[in-house]
């Protein structure tokens, strides 16, 4: 059977499916019955987690199932955050260097900041949870085993700004961390974290990859249609209804409690002077262990393949995509390259949400892009037309290359529509669309010619 088949009795149909955020463990089944969903077999209701890296700060609880309140002890950093005044907490997030994990890089304790001045009967703090990167899990594992570390970030960013109201937004995919999330912000009420002053809701998405940009996520939880607004105004003023919001990721949040922890300082010898803290990437692809990653911000990606068990099954390796579907391409000249974000800068790649997906030498890259345009094609939100129209035009391009029917022009068409989309995209999605697709053209201009290798 192939997809979009049903079998004659009508007993099952085969449909493709999107990222399920499984990258670890593909290739990745969802099958239902009866309304009921499994993730195959072997994972039954839930995927099995593998965490791996050199340090353990911010996945000491991973790997061993959910960790309850019990287990994950009092919020001992959001008790020492009630002993500050919030400008000290804001203070203390600003002193450790935390940026944004979710790939934007933006100072955590200056959006806070931003928040807290901002004048509002109402404010908000909210978890993006929508994870929809294809090459991303980290969120996943990181909610399912630990989901109070997220909670307690969650309740400090909301005592620092002055919030009383936070939402967990979940990507469709993930409905199985619903119930685990559930529990622990049971567990959190019962323990008085959260009660009248903060509260936390979960809401859940539709499976569109847009709602993974901030405004577009504040219209979905709004009941909207998920579109991303003109910025300015910017979420810390005007945010989720109208009001001032932050919102950080998972990752980005489950440093919180860390800092508060550690003290500012303390957390800033882990990592380098302008990358401080520890970093979680996710490694997939043709890599005898991939898994989820925790190791210090410094690290090279020779030293991270190591740890890996290197290319699977001992073949070379031909790339390494960064960032996802909305990164850049790495080759071997890369690998003694520091996992930094201004190591990585220098080096025209892009840090990302982390994802690290490794591909060897016996890929055919031209159909790894063909897959990254059909990705885009399908995710645009259609709002601003270089978006809508140069995601079409690309995959159509990179449709022909993969087919051997390139057209004379379709190198400096594939060039200038990516160009435009960068420059004239309304967000984030059109504006990185093209981004792989770029930096494969630098690496390897021979595969987009007619006699090009594949």
């Amino acid at each position: 059977m192939k997809p979009g088949q049903t079998q004659d009795d009508l007993s099952l149909t085969i449909e493709p499916s999107p990222c399920l955020g499984l990258c670890e463990h593909a290739p990745a089944i969802w099958t239902t019955d009866n309304g009921e969903w499994t993730i195959g077999e072997k994972h039954e209701h839930r995927p099995m987690s593998m965490v791996y890296g050199s340090i353990r700060m911010l996945t000491d609880n991973c790997g061993n199932g959910t960790t309850s309140l019990e287990k994950y002890g009092e919020y001992s950093a959001l008790k020492m955050a009630q002993k500050m005044k919030p400008d000290e907490v804001i203070a203390e997030v600003k002193a450790s260097g935390l940026v944004g994990r979710g790939g934007a890089a933006f100072p955590t304790g200056v959006k806070w900041e931003g928040a807290a001045k901002a004048q509002a009967d109402q404010k908000y703090v909210i978890c993006n949870a929508d994870e929809s990167e294809p090459g991303t899990f980290k969120d996943r594992i990181l909610l399912i085993d630990d989901p109070h570390k997220t909670i307690e970030g969650m309740c400090i960013a909301a005592y620092a700004i002055g919030a009383t109201k936070g939402y967990i937004y979940i990507r469709a995919e993930y409905p199985y961390i619903v119930p685990v999330l559930e529990d622990a912000l049971g567990e959190a009420r019962a323990a008085g974290y959260l009660n009248k002053n903060f509260d936390i809701e979960i809401r859940v998405g539709a499976g569109a990859y847009i709602c993974g940009e901030e405004t577009a996520l504040f219209e979905s939880i709004e009941g909207k249609r998920g579109f991303p607004r003109i910025k300015p105004p910017f979420p810390t003023t005007y945010g989720v209804f109208g009001k001032p919001t932050v919102i950080n990721n998972v990752e980005s949040l489950c440093n919180i409690p860390l800092i508060l922890s550690m003290g500012s300082a303390e957390y800033r010898k882990v990592g380098t002077e302008k990358s401080p803290g520890p970093k979680v990437f996710c490694l997939s692809g043709d890599v005898s262990k991939p898994g989820l990653y925790e190791v210090p911000f410094g690290v090279t990606l020779r030293e991270m393949l190591d740890m890996a068990g290197g290319v699977k099954d001992g073949r070379g390796m031909k790339s390494v995509l960064f960032g996802g579907a909305a990164g850049a391409f790495a080759t071997s000249d890369h690998l003694d390259v520091k996992m930094t974000f201004e190591d990585l800068r220098a080096a025209g790649l892009p840090l990302g949400s982390g994802v690290v997906m490794v591909f060897d030498e016996t890929r055919d890259m031209r159909n790894v892009l063909k897959s990254l345009g059909h990705f885009f094609a399908h995710e645009s939100c259609g709002k601003c037309y270089p978006c809508q129209m140069g995601t079409q035009r690309q995959k159509e391009i990179l449709n022909r290359i993969a087919d051997g029917k390139i057209k004379e022009g379709d190198f400096i068409r594939l060039q200038d529509v990516g160009w435009t989309m960068t420059d004239a995209s309304l967000c984030g999605l059109g504006q990185t669309a093209a981004s792989a697709v770029l930096s494969a053209i630098k690496l390897w201009p021979e595969l987009f010619e007619a006699d090009g290798k594949r």
